[in-house]
C-alpha cells in the first residue's frame, strides 16, 4: 500500500531531477571548471560533456520511473514496490532528524538530492562514460580527447549547483516553520538556566553564547563550499583513479575500483543528503508540539 506521503512524491520526485539538472547546468554560464566544453555552443553557452550526462541520465531516470510506478495503485505493482521501498527507507532514516512535523514536506527535497547524486555518481562507472568521444585540435593546433560524455558531480559546476539548492532550501524550511525568533535564539540565545547557576555568570553566558554564535554562523556560510568540494572531490578523485587503472592494465586493473567507486557514490549521495536533513533539522526539530515562531504551522 502507498503511504500517505507517497503517492503525489511518486510523481513529484523524477521533476526535482529535471529541475536539479536545470539548476546545476545554469551555476556557471561559462566554460565548466572540469570538462572542455562538447562539440558545439549554444547562444555563446558552452555544452560540455557532463552537461550532456546530466540530461540524459536524468531524462532516462524519469522515464524509468514513471515506467515502474506507472498509476500509483492500492496494491503496489513489483516496480512501484521498489520505488516505495526506497523511498520508505530514506524516510524512515531522517524521520528522527526532522521529526514528524517536517520529515513529509522535506521528503520531496531530500528524495529528489539523493536519486539524483546517485545517478549523477554512478553515471560514470557505465563503460563508455568518460572514455567514448573524439580528438579535437586546440586553437594551437594541438590535438586534445575529448569525451562525449563524463560523470556530472565531476564537473564542479553540479556540486555547487546541488549544494545551493540545498542550502537555499534550509533557509527556507528554517523560516517558514521555525521563525526568526528560534533561529536568532538558536544560534546566540542563552542556554543556560539562570536557576541553576549564579546570576553574574548566568549573564556572562551571554557573551559567551554570542560569540558562538557567531562561529555557527560563519560554518554556515561555508556549507556550500564543503558540501559542494566534498561531493566534487570523491567523484573526481574516482574518475582519475580509474582511468590511472586502466592505463596501466586495462579492463582487469579497474575491476577492485570499480566496486569501490560504486559504494562511494552511494555513500556520498547519502551524506549529502543526511547533512542537509541534519542542518534542516538542528533548528525545526526542536520541539515538534510547539507552534512556528511568528504565527501557527502552515497549512499543507
Amino acid at each position: 500500500m502507498t503511504p500517505p506521503f507517497g503517492k503525489k512524491l511518486l510523481l513529484l520526485t523524477p521533476l526535482l531531477w529535471l529541475g536539479a539538472s536545470g539548476l546545476a547546468m545554469a551555476a556557471a554560464p561559462g566554460e565548466a571548471i572540469s570538462s572542455d566544453p562538447y562539440a558545439f555552443d549554444f547562444h555563446g553557452l558552452p555544452i560540455t560533456n557532463s552537461m550532456m550526462t546530466t540530461w540524459f541520465f536524468s531524462l532516462v531516470a524519469v522515464v524509468l520511473v514513471r515506467w515502474m510506478v506507472g498509476k500509483p495503485k492500492l496494491i503496489p505493482t513489483r516496480g512501484q514496490a521498489i520505488i516505495e521501498n526506497m523511498l520508505t527507507g530514506l524516510r524512515d532514516i531522517v524521520a528522527p532528524i526532522l521529526g514528524p512535523r517536517l520529515v513529509d514536506k522535506t521528503m520531496p527535497l531530500l528524495l529528489g538530492l539523493f536519486t539524483f547524486i546517485l545517478i549523477m555518481n554512478w553515471s560514470g562507472l557505465i563503460p563508455g562514460v568518460g572514455t567514448i568521444g573524439m580528438t579535437v585540435p586546440d586553437n594551437n593546433g594541438v590535438e586534445h580527447f575529448r569525451s562525449f560524455f563524463r560523470p556530472a558531480n565531476s564537473d564542479l559546476n553540479t556540486p555547487v549547483a546541488l549544494a545551493l539548492i540545498s542550502c537555499t532550501a534550509w533557509v527556507y524550511f528554517v523560516l517558514r516553520y521555525a521563525g526568526i525568533k528560534t533561529l536568532v535564539h538558536d544560534l546566540f540565545g542563552n542556554k543556560a538556566d539562570r536557576n541553576d547557576v549564579p546570576i553574574v555568570v548566568y549573564y556572562l553566558f551571554y557573551l559567551l553564547f554570542i560569540m558562538i554564535g557567531l562561529i555557527e554562523v560563519l560554518t554556515i556560510l561555508v556549507r556550500p563550499i564543503s558540501l559542494s568540494f566534498r561531493l566534487y572531490g570523491n567523484v573526481f578523485g574516482g574518475e582519475n583513479l580509474l582511468d590511472t587503472m586502466s592505463g596501466i592494465l586495462p579492463v582487469i586493473a579497474p575491476l577492485p575500483f570499480y566496486l569501490l567507486e560504486f559504494f562511494i557514490g552511494l555513500l556520498q549521495a547519502f551524506i549529502f543528503t543526511l547533512l542537509t536533513a541534519v542542518y534542516i533539522g538542528q533548528i525545526c526539530n526542536h520541539d515538534d508540539s510547539a507552534q512556528p515562531a511568528g504565527g501557527p504551522t502552515p497549512a499543507h
